[in-house]
């Protein structure tokens, strides 16, 4: 099993062994390793918080197909009659490490200008709830990547990480809140249109931010960790 875990194909190690491709596959597949995933196991999970809201924030994009004529096979279960070349519409998120308190929003596209606006209108939500941010966290994507996405950096003073390359779960908050983005409101429920699964998103990260409960939390909701945010919310 050496040459499987140095990478080797089962048709590579069938050439350097003189065995069969068919026999090298069944060996492959007793011992577990016929997956390329397999040779990679999982990492334990490695949990952390940061102490205050605004340490750290978390940002992430979601490519979501666009509605057109009612709702697509993720709600129904039926591809058929399936309209392809919809197109698709972005949901950028950020979510504050420390509070879970969320911002999002649907937008067209994922380019530099349109994800540098987007974290200036998230920043400027986030100060009206009290909240100073200080760092941020995203993928190496390559609006985040941008001269324009650090000069907003830059400008708000605002230290800028990014995840290890093709180890998107080092953002593993901004990962679990579109699991639970998509599961709760955009695959909810089916939508006749984009625009009315748009509509939806404000009401929902309502409830996310003021009235879930967060297992995570101890079963409070992200707003109950920012000081003097439900007691200021009407």
């Amino acid at each position: 099993m050496d040459l499987r875990r140095q990478k080797r194909t089962a048709l590579a190690i069938a050439e350097i062994t003189g065995i069969s491709r068919a026999t090298v596959g069944r060996i492959l597949r007793f011992e577990r390793l016929s997956r390329w995933k397999s040779l990679f196991p999982r990492e334990p999970d490695r949990r952390y918080e940061r102490a205050a809201p605004g340490e750290l924030l978390h940002l992430d994009i979601k490519k979501l197909g666009r509605i057109v004529g009612g709702p697509g096979h993720r709600i129904t279960g039926d591809r058929r009659g399936q309209r392809d070349g919809s197109g698709w519409e972005y949901a950028h998120v950020c979510i504050d490490d420390h509070s879970r308190l969320s911002y999002a929003e649907i937008l067209p596209d994922e380019k530099r200008e349109t994800t540098s606006g987007f974290l200036q209108r998230a920043l400027l939500w986030y100060a009206l709830q009290g909240i100073s941010a200080q760092a941020l966290l995203t993928d190496n994507g390559s609006a985040y990547r941008s001269h324009l996405f650090a000069e907003v950096c830059r400008d708000r003073g605002l230290r800028h990480h990014f995840t290890r390359p093709y180890r998107p779960r080092t953002n593993g908050k901004a990962e679990r809140f579109i699991r639970t983005a998509l599961n709760e409101w955009a695959y909810r429920r089916p939508f006749r249109s984009s625009a009315e699964r748009a509509r939806a998103l404000q009401p929902w990260l309502h409830h996310y931010n003021f009235h879930r409960r967060h297992t995570a939390l101890g079963g409070r909701s992200p707003a109950s960790r920012v000081n003097n945010l439900l007691s200021t919310y009407i």
